[in-house]
């Protein structure tokens, strides 16, 4: 009897001994501490849509696109819905052909272009074509760099009122405004300025662009200007349908770099936050 009672009393002392020192671990602790030390789930683990606001001219309606599918749209939200990260992408095509900066202006403020405006993640602008085209027409037979000067400084005004009519509606959609290329050197072959007009209208556009966060210029004017392919229409100022492409190409890398570039940022702010 006295040497099972000791027996026992060795069992529990040596029990307790383990116990004190850690010997004998918590299941419950280990699964946790294993739970902690694993890596954070990548942000596009799990695929979300996407809803992509097209507003502007006849470069977002699409003309010249003998598919009739909304010009350089089908082709980016295929390369969209390629990505990781997105299950669909989702666009609402507001694109109307002869629009004015002033005219998609007065169109962002109905109640259906807001609506969609406040529901969007990304929003594509294409404009200021018909605005430098206006002053063809009007100075055909006098054209002079003053009177693309004049016109430029509304543009600027314009704009900026786009701009706001945006970000009244959605503080935190991506803003992506799409640059203006030269056609006119099929038809204007003596007006050598008309590469300076373009180059300036883009550099006001980016100008603008800077005032207001999340923003991002897709530069194409070189796309068109360097191609040995023939990327007009048969009305020589509308982008045919590799034309279109190629746009696409671009707004699609310059989208592209600009995810890069957050998740970068968000990584280095948690690097930050870590070393504290």
């Amino acid at each position: 009897m006295m040497e099972k009672i000791f027996t026992s009393f060795i069992l529990c002392l040596s029990l307790f001994v383990a116990c004190s020192h850690g010997s004998i671990e918590n299941p419950i602790s280990s699964k946790e501490t294993s739970l902690a030390l694993k890596e954070k789930i990548p942000y596009d683990f799990f695929p979300r849509t996407y809803h992509i606001v097209s507003v502007g001219d006849s470069l977002t309606q699409g003309v010249g696109d003998s598919t009739k599918r909304g010009g350089y749209v089908p082709y980016l939200q295929e390369q969209l819905e390629g990505e990781k990260g997105i299950k669909e992408a989702v666009f609402h095509n507001f694109g109307v052909s002869g629009n004015r900066t002033s005219q998609i202006l007065n169109r962002l403020r109905t109640n259906e272009l807001r609506s969609a405006v406040k529901e969007a993640d990304i929003v594509l602008i294409t404009t200021g074509g018909n605005d430098i085209m206006k002053v063809v027409r009007e100075n055909f037979s006098g054209l002079d760099m003053k009177d693309f000067d004049r016109e430029l400084i509304n543009y600027e005004k314009t704009l900026t009122s786009v701009m706001n009519a945006i970000r009244e509606e959605n503080e935190d959609a991506m803003i992506g405004m799409i640059g203006l290329y030269n056609p006119f050197f099929l038809f204007l072959a003596d007006v050598k300025e008309m590469d300076m007009v373009i180059d300036k209208w883009n550099h006001v556009s980016q100008d603008v662009l800077k005032k207001y966060e999340n923003t991002l210029f897709v530069e194409i004017a070189d796309v068109f200007k360097d191609s040995e392919e023939n990327l007009l229409y048969t009305d020589y100022f509308h982008p045919n349908d590799k034309g279109y492409e190629l746009m696409a190409d671009r707004i699609h890398d310059v989208l592209q770099d600009e995810a890069l570039q957050q998740k970068l940022v968000a990584v280095k702010k948690e690097n930050e936050h870590n070393d504290r």
